[in-house]
């Protein structure tokens, strides 16, 4: 039987903005043009006004009869022919600012738009203050910021360089400490203030003792801590500096960053209705907190941080843990004896305490909050701007805390605790305000789940209001929450209810193996003992989720793994970095989908009252929320919950753990101080802005790295912004193996791999021919020479994954007989098939080999794959994905193939249909791709194949 040949294609799709791309799948035009093609402030807008829709800006009647009425002037590239059905725009609010932001003198007289920043004063080249030089300032940072080298180490390493005859950098730590400390660059000092009990039963005798301690809150002012941020150069080009609405060439509403979300619009159409603000730029001031525990073992170990960003920098930012979020505070932690850490009391003082403290340290940007001032910002310019606070990233607890609304209440509408899912209206400040009014204390608990002793610390600030500040939480209400607390932990509750204790551990046990049996995946983590282990971090849980669904299948009922399905289809829609409107649709159908199906938990006696779980009806205010605030990835708590590492647990571990505070302070002090030199010799061109080792810099002068080929780390590249999709080859062939086509097909045991080399040339040289009509006398000849490969390197636009800062992902795929000195590891991909959309314009190939063969002077980049073909018209009615089997020869054996590289689109993720049969208990994951029938592609592998294989 002839091999199987499946119908590729290649690049032939023009951009339809004619800048010369063309991409081999209407999906890559559609990111490229995304990505490449939105509103670029570096073009000139063309004066053709376009009417908006229903959801555009207010009409003139919101304004000020003195304020001129909203332009709708959409910036569109001259290039764009008149003949493209509709274009991206962008509508930027009329009276704020405009996309580059409107600037001015420092005296706030603004300027022409064109007009340069004011020219900059650097030191002197050779001006390295407070060090002595460079290499100065990279010891201090190698040692203190990257090794964390204790003062005793310190004082070793220089006298040991001293006695090698070398100059230390510094006498000792003592020298390193006050040079690091004398840093004047972007330094804001901490503060403290104290707070105490103050209520009338304070002299009683035996009194609690909570209420005769002082506590002491420490922060650094957020008015200055902002200031620093927005003159920042380092994302001075990741900023947006007015409200906008986004919509794309079908007219959707298109939500990314923070500043398209409809709440930031509304801000600044009330901050509008003053014409003084006119032309300012409206800053709004993200919060977090989160109490974090840095041992248990010694106890009373409880800090709790407080974080602060700003709206205007892009969400990729924010996640990339660079210096736009910061670390402003310490809240108190106020403790009591078992006697009294339950009263009514203690409870009252802790939530009045937490309010008062965040009162008092945002108090500094309240006169900016109505009256604009003239602030610095990253590319020289100054710009008026104007404070709002606005959302809040924390967890549930946090958030009740927040709201001062009961325990088990929605903290953002007024359902009831016994019926979340019933019917209730948004919860206003205002509204709370009239329920004071109306009712006593028992009815405003029992009826309304309003706190009546506390107030929330945004009932004094303009434009504030609490309940619509609260932001959605990624991590504790999807990942930990619905998903570990609940639907993983409700599996096991089931099987036990079904089958009883010893059944179910039983079953259990060959879930963890079939999930320790999922095939390799670049970048997916595996599990050896399955979901067997004890402590589960929020990373734990997302890696999970890729690989639990098909897992379950035979061992628990279809209904409840179509609910899985559906939920797992809610979280990768919201996780999103773009959302738009035909998204939301989608995410209202899943959620509605994953509410009756998970009706099993129920109907089987799991949850036999139902669903009233505050995390899970969080899930129904999202498609609000990302509406309000855009896509939820930039204001999850996963963010302030990585700077715990930085800002907290390392600083503590590197405290002596007695009064640890105070030196945590100091070191967090000495890390911005580090922070700011670096951007400030980065700016000056001291230092690279594109460094090989992030964290430690490396002199302009010093030669670039040779390129080697690390099979565990894909290389980055320099040109993110000219790829958009491509797969080249690893650097390095495999050593040891023939050129000769012919002894190569000998040492591979693959008769047929010569006749496969001139059938692949003759498709690559007449690609409109039918293959199956052509007589193999007529291929041409062989090669003289093949070159193998152990990997190639796929580079897509993913920006909902971890990514590069232009939203590219670089993925090796290996094809090797022996990975890390075992057995071989052979990765599937997706190949492009035609223009279908979703999965029926792909096909899944499982690579063998990467090979380059030259024939009359051209390159030939290819892959040695055996095919997979689809079952069935559509994915799986229960698991909700596409089924695959391997095409065959007339002998049984998988059929090969070779493939043009361009045709491969990235690794695919096959995971086995496991059926209702139990996994043997020595069975290797190595051996998955060639022990089943059939696979299942596996979408939930990552974000973009989410959005590439549906």
């Amino acid at each position: 039987m002839p091999p199987i040949r499946k119908t590729t294609r290649n690049a032939k799709l023009p951009c339809p903005h004619r800048c010369g791309r063309r991409f081999r799948n209407v999906s890559g035009r559609t990111q490229h043009v995304n990505a490449e093609h939105a509103f670029d402030p570096r073009v000139g807008p063309r004066h053709k006004h376009h009417s908006p829709p229903p959801s555009s800006p207010p009409s003139p009647s919101s304004f000020p009869a003195s304020s001129p009425p909203p332009q709708n002037d959409i910036p569109m590239r001259e290039d764009t022919p008149e003949s493209t059905p509709r274009s991206r725009r962008v509508d930027l609010h009329p009276h704020l600012t405009d996309q580059t932001g409107r600037p001015c003198d420092r005296d706030g007289n603004f300027l022409d738009p064109d007009a340069p920043p004011p020219p900059k004063a650097f030191p002197p080249a050779d001006d390295f203050s407070p060090y002595r030089s460079l290499n100065q300032f990279r010891m201090a940072d190698f040692l203190y910021r990257k090794v964390q080298m204790s003062a005793g180490e310190i004082d070793e390493l220089m006298e040991i360089m001293d006695g090698d005859g070398n100059t230390p950098s510094f006498a000792g730590h003592e020298d390193l400490y006050a040079t690091i400390d004398a840093t004047e660059q972007g330094h804001v000092a901490w503060q403290a203030f104290e707070v105490a009990y103050d209520g009338p039963d304070l002299d009683v005798p035996n009194a609690p003792a909570w209420k005769r301690k002082t506590y002491t809150v420490y922060f650094r002012d957020p008015h200055d801590v902002l200031r620093q941020q927005l003159t920042n150069p380092d994302f001075k080009n990741e900023l947006d500096l007015t409200p906008q609405q986004v919509y794309d060439e079908n007219g959707d509403r298109e939500y990314k960053n923070f500043m398209s979300g409809q709440w930031a619009w509304r801000q600044a159409d009330i901050i509008a209705q003053d014409p003084s603000t006119h032309g300012s730029v409206f800053v709004p001031v993200i919060s977090g907190s989160d109490k974090t525990t840095t041992s248990v073992a010694t106890g009373q170990n409880d800090f709790y941080p407080l974080y602060l960003t700003n709206g205007l920098v892009h969400n990729t930012v924010r996640r990339a843990h660079r210096n736009a979020v910061s670390l402003i505070g310490f809240l108190a932690t106020p403790k009591s004896d078992r006697e009294h850490q339950n009263s009514a009391d203690f409870r009252t003082f802790r939530r009045q305490l937490f309010h008062a403290s965040l009162e008092h340290i945002f108090s500094s940007l309240k006169p900016g909050m109505t009256t604009p001032e003239v602030a610095l910002f990253g590319d020289g310019h100054y710009r008026k701007v104007v404070y709002g606070l606005g959302p809040y990233i924390a967890d549930y607890p946090e958030q009740v805390l927040l709201a001062c609304v009961v325990q088990g209440w929605c903290a953002r509408c007024h359902a009831s605790n016994k019926d979340l899912d019933g019917d209730g209206g948004r919860r206003t400040q205002a509204h709370t305000e009239a329920l004071f009014d109306a009712f006593g204390r028992k009815v405003l608990w029992d009826k309304y789940g309003v706190l009546p002793d506390v107030l929330p610390y945004t009932w004094n600030f303009p434009r504030a209001d609490i309940h619509e500040l609260l932001s959605p939480d990624l991590l504790h209400q999807i990942i930990k929450g619905t998903f570990k607390d609940h639907l993983v932990t409700w599996v096991g509750e089931y099987l036990e209810r079904v089958h009883g204790k010893t059944a179910a551990e039983k079953i259990m046990a060959d879930i963890d193996r079939r999930i320790a049996a999922v095939p390799p995946f670049p970048g997916l983590r595996r599990f050896p003992e399955g979901r067997g282990f004890k402590q589960w971090t929020g990373d734990d849980s997302k890696a999970l989720m890729k690989v639990y669904l098909p897992a379950l299948e035979g061992h628990v009922p279809a209904q409840m793994l179509r609910a899985f399905s559906a939920f797992l289809d809610f979280c990768y829609l919201v996780r999103r970095n773009v959302i738009n409107d035909a998204t939301l649709r989608q995410i209202e159908e899943v959620l509605a989908h994953y509410h009756t199906e998970r009706t099993i938990f129920e109907e089987s006696g799991v949850c036999p009252t139902g669903f009233c779980l505050p995390r899970q009806h969080s899930l129904t205010h999202y498609v609000t929320l990302i509406t309000e605030f855009a896509a939820p990835n930039g204001l999850c708590s996963s963010i302030t919950e990585s700077k715990h590492i930085k800002a907290v647990k390392e600083p503590w571990r590197r405290s002596s753990k007695y009064q640890a505070l105070h030196q945590m302070l100091t070191i967090n002090d000495r890390l911005d101080n580090l922070a700011s030199t670096r951007v400030d010799f980065e700016e000056r061109g001291i230092l690279h802005t594109n460094t090989p080792d992030p964290t430690l810099p490396v002199p302009v002068e010093l030669p670039k790295a040779p390129d080697h080929d690390d099979e565990d780390h894909p290389p980055t590249t320099n040109d993110d912004d000219e790829i958009e999709g491509e797969v080249r080859l690893a650097k390095i062939p495999i050593r040891g193996y023939p050129r000769d086509p012919v002894a190569l097909a000998d040492f591979l045991d693959m008769p047929t791999l010569p006749r496969l080399l001139r059938r692949f040339l003759y498709t690559q040289l007449h690609p409109d021919e039918d293959i199956s009509e052509v007589d193999e006398a007529n291929y041409p000849s062989l090669p003289a020479s093949v070159m193998t490969y152990p990997s190639a390197i796929a580079t897509f636009y993913a920006p909902s994954d971890q990514s590069s800062s232009r939203g590219l992902l670089h993925e090796r795929i290996r094809a090797v007989s022996s990975w890390r000195g075992g057995p071989p590891r052979y990765d599937c991909v997706y190949v492009s098939g035609d223009d279908a959309p979703g999965f029926r314009g792909l096909l899944v190939a499982r690579t063998l080999l990467f090979m380059s063969l030259r024939h009359n002077r051209v390159e030939y980049p290819c892959a040695l794959v055996t095919w997979f073909s689809t079952t069935g018209d559509g994915p799986d009615a229960n698991v909700g994905m596409w089924m695959v089997e391997p095409d065959l020869d007339d002998d049984g054996d998988r059929a090969l193939d070779i493939i043009h590289i361009d045709t491969i689109l990235r690794a695919a993720h096959l995971i086995p249909v496991f059926g209702e049969k139990f996994l043997p208990t020595d069975f290797n994951f190595t051996d998955s791709l060639d022990s089943f029938e059939a696979y299942y592609a596996n979408r939930f592998a990552d974000h973009h194949a989410h959005e590439l294989v549906f």
